[in-house]
């Protein structure tokens, strides 16, 4: 089963789940799938959904996932990652008004640049190969040890500083 998340704030992310249907037409994706859609206006055809979720219900469709398909916030990535599940990150543009700011780059590079997501790039033109990947088992992603609850913050923070 595939997950996506994109958190509860007031911003659509309708091109992720007009493309989640596109890849579903295509015969790319044939799995179920779970999304929580917020405030996207878009209505998903080929797979079920819901605009918000409760926490509770959150950590179990993560549980329940095979991969979860991820907005670049970093606490919906860190649980996915806490329960060892192959994740693709897609990122939220400040330009289509699906955020106030681009910093979900910022924390989407971090992430894939230590290889524990696969990132879709910014306009999701490769979504289809990413999922492809993990299929086919070429994604070649670290799984993630949470030895230091500081990790993650040191890792972006570190990222930021040497990349912006």
């Amino acid at each position: 089963m595939i997950f996506v998340t994109v958190g509860s704030r007031n911003y659509p992310f309708d091109r992720l789940f007009k493309k989640l249907d596109e890849l579903y037409e295509k015969g790319v994706l044939t799995d179920s799938m779970f999304a929580q859609i917020g405030t996207s206006t878009y209505k998903p055809k080929h797979y079920e959904y819901k605009d918000f979720i409760s926490q509770e219900e959150f950590l179990e469709k993560v549980k329940e996932a095979d991969i979860v398909v991820s907005h670049g916030a970093s606490g919906s990535i860190m649980k996915a990652l806490n329960a060892g599940k192959k994740i693709i990150a897609v990122t939220r543009l400040a330009k289509y008004g699906e955020h106030i700011n681009d910093h979900q780059i910022q924390n989407n590079e971090a992430f894939n640049l230590n290889r524990y997501v696969l990132m879709a790039d910014l306009e999701l033109e490769n979504l289809g190969e990413c999922f492809q990947k993990i299929y086919d088992g070429t994604d070649e992603l670290v799984p993630w040890v949470n030895k230091d609850p500081m990790a993650i913050v040191n890792m972006i923070d570190k990222f930021i500083q040497e990349n912006w």
